[in-house]
C-alpha cells in the first residue's frame, strides 16, 4: 500500500513544481544571423493584389432576407406599442405596489370601513333583481352612499366634480338632440313643400 501511494504522490508533486528554462546561444554561431520580426514567414504580407469577392447568397439566406422584410412592419409596430404601453404598465405596477404598501400599513379602522362599503355593494346587487339597468346602478349607488358616510369631504369633492361633468354631458346631449330635431323638422317641411306632393 505504501508503494502505491509513493508512486502516485511522486509524479503528482513534480507536476506542481515550476522550472525556468534558459536558452543559450551556441558558441560557434554568429550574431549576424539574427532575423527581424517582420522577416518571419508568419508576418509576411502576401504579394499581389487581393480582391474581396462576395459569396453568392444561398437559398436559406434569401428566404431569411424575405422573411425579415416581410416581418419588419409588424416588428416595428410591436416595438412602438411596447414603447407606448411600457410607461402605462409601469404606472400600473407602481400603483399596485403603493396600494400593497398602503394595505400593509393601513390606518386603524380601514378594513371595517372597507367591509361595510363592500357589503353595501352586495346589498345593492341583491336589491337589483330582475333588471339589468338596476344591476348596473344600484351597487355603485349603495357603495357610494356607504363611502360618503365614512369619507364626507372626499364625497363632497366627488359630487361637485361629477355634477359638473354630468351637467356638461347633459348640455352636449341637449345640443345634439336639438340639432337632430331641427334637421328632422326641416326634412319633413321640405317633403311637404316638394312639387310632387301638391
Amino acid at each position: 500500500m505504501f508503494k502505491v501511494i509513493q508512486r502516485s504522490v511522486g509524479p503528482a508533486s513534480l507536476s506542481l513544481l515550476t522550472f525556468k528554462v534558459y536558452a543559450s546561444a551556441k558558441k560557434d554561431s554568429s550574431h549576424k544571423a539574427a532575423v527581424k520580426v517582420n522577416e518571419l514567414s508568419l508576418y509576411s504580407v502576401p504579394e499581389g493584389q487581393s480582391k474581396y469577392v462576395e459569396e453568392p447568397r444561398t437559398q436559406l439566406e434569401e428566404s431569411i432576407s424575405h422573411l425579415r422584410h416581410y416581418c419588419e412592419p409588424y416588428t416595428s409596430w410591436c416595438q412602438e406599442m411596447y414603447s407606448q404601453t411600457k410607461p402605462k404598465m409601469q404606472s400600473v405596477v407602481q400603483w399596485g405596489l403603493d396600494s400593497y404598501e398602503y394595505l400593509q400599513n393601513a390606518p386603524p379602522g380601514f378594513f371595517p370601513r372597507l367591509g361595510v362599503i363592500g357589503f353595501s355593494g352586495v346589498v345593492g346587487l341583491l336589491l337589483a333583481r330582475g333588471s339589468k339597468i338596476k344591476k348596473l346602478v344600484y351597487p355603485p349607488v349603495f357603495m357610494g352612499l356607504a363611502a360618503s358616510l365614512y369619507y364626507p369631504q372626499q364625497a363632497i369633492v366627488f359630487v361637485q366634480v361629477s355634477g359638473e361633468k354630468l351637467y356638461d354631458w347633459g348640455l352636449r346631449g341637449y345640443i345634439v338632440v336639438e340639432d337632430l330635431w331641427k334637421e328632422n323638422i326641416q326634412k319633413s317641411e321640405n317633403v311637404k313643400n316638394s312639387p310632387g306632393n301638391k
